[in-house]
């Protein structure tokens, strides 16, 4: 009997003991995680924007959804079409922005008072695919109808068709982004407003500017002079 009462307590001691070794080492640990995370933090200098072109565009890089209906001159349209996907590589035909093994799956569509257009970067000039004014088609929002152009990003999954379902929408999100960012810094240095959306009604869309089944609307992008008096 003594032999048991003597293991019962040894088992209950040790498990006080652990408790209290646990209530010290636990909160200890912890510390030393955040000390250790502290010690590893790094306070960066300040960015140095004025006198860099390019850090100077990304200060003024934003998103506006008030436009002016004042149009865009051809020399305005022709440099931000090249910015956003235009060859910069003649040699070899590559791009401004970058694509998923370089299959440069996104045509850029123009949508203007005029007309819709499809960019082409080969010749750099814009090809009429519908003679009417679809830019209140591109978009949800009241604004479309007043901004001078509305980009429609929109995915060629024909060049894709090596790859699965998934990986064409990844890859064409992605490139998507690129091409837009790029129309973004455009117009931060040519003082446009600009700005990209997703709120579009696809099928209609899809529809007016006589899509193939395999080509997919990504996003819009609504172009133009800031509002006056803003």
């Amino acid at each position: 009997m003594k032999t048991k009462s003597k293991r019962r307590d040894f088992i209950i001691t040790r498990g006080i003991v652990a408790v209290i070794l646990a209530s010290i080492i636990i909160p200890a640990m912890g510390q030393n995680i955040t000390m250790a995370q502290e010690q590893k933090s790094i306070q960066l200098s300040k960015p140095q924007i004025a006198g860099n072109p390019l850090m100077e565009v990304l200060a003024k890089r934003s998103s506006s959804r008030e436009f002016s209906s004042e149009p865009l001159p051809e020399n305005i349209l022709s440099n931000m079409l090249w910015a956003a996907s235009g060859i910069n590589r003649p040699d070899s035909g590559k791009r401004t922005a970058p694509s998923a093994s370089n299959r440069q799956e996104i045509d850029i569509y123009v949508a203007t008072p005029n007309g819709l257009y499809l960019y082409d970067a080969k010749s750099h000039s814009l090809k009429m695919i519908v003679a009417e004014d679809l830019r209140g088609l591109t978009g949800k929002q009241d604004y479309v109808r007043e901004a001078a152009v509305n980009l429609i990003y929109v995915a060629d999954y024909f060049r894709m068709s090596s790859a699965s379902d998934q990986i064409k929408e990844l890859y064409a999100a992605a490139d998507t982004g690129f091409i837009s960012e790029n129309v973004y810094l455009y117009c931060a240095s040519a003082g446009l407003a600009t700005v990209v959306r997703a709120f579009i009604d696809k099928p209609m869309l899809s529809k007016a500017m006589k899509l193939r089944a395999d080509q997919k609307i990504i996003l819009a992008q609504s172009v133009g002079y800031p509002k006056r008096g803003r």
